[in-house]
């Protein structure tokens, strides 16, 4: 008997990779799942979601070329309600530039390439006298070698 895609199979684990699971069907063909398909939450090891020998109900998302079978485990049950997305990590440095940005373009619109240009230049301007002085203030030129 073939898989169907979108069919909900019975299956055991018959191997692990850093990158998924082999599944073999109750049907007698095997396909994998990849890790991000062992659940919804962030699988960062595999080893702690699944063991070789596990029974599993696993979903047919796809069949490949040469029927390579790409299976999920989280698509074969209801996705739990807490699972919280991941928020994507963000310096302070980008997030004050970022807010900055927002707030300048809520009040006078969307800028124009060329007015982002003029900021930037300003800004790196300004950055590069800053520099400029704290550097010299290193060096004082009057107070030279008295011989």
């Amino acid at each position: 008997m073939q898989s169907t895609v979108g069919e909900i199979y019975d299956g055991k684990v018959t191997g692990l990779t850093s990158f998924g699971a082999f599944v073999k069907l109750s049907n007698g063909e095997t396909g994998m799942v990849h890790i991000s398909e062992v659940a919804y939450a962030y699988v960062k090891d595999i080893n702690a979601y699944l063991s070789e020998g596990q029974d599993v109900k696993v979903k047919v998302i796809n069949i490949g070329d040469n029927n390579k079978i790409s299976l999920s485990i989280k698509q074969a049950e209801d996705k739990p309600k807490d699972v919280a997305k991941p928020r994507p990590t963000v310096s302070k440095r980008s997030d004050i530039s970022r807010e900055s940005a927002r707030s300048q373009s809520s009040v006078a619109g969307p800028m124009s390439f060329e007015d982002m240009m003029a900021k930037f230049k300003a800004d790196s301007e300004e950055k590069m006298s800053a520099l400029r002085r704290s550097s010299d203030s290193g060096r004082n030129p009057r107070k030279g070698n008295k011989s």
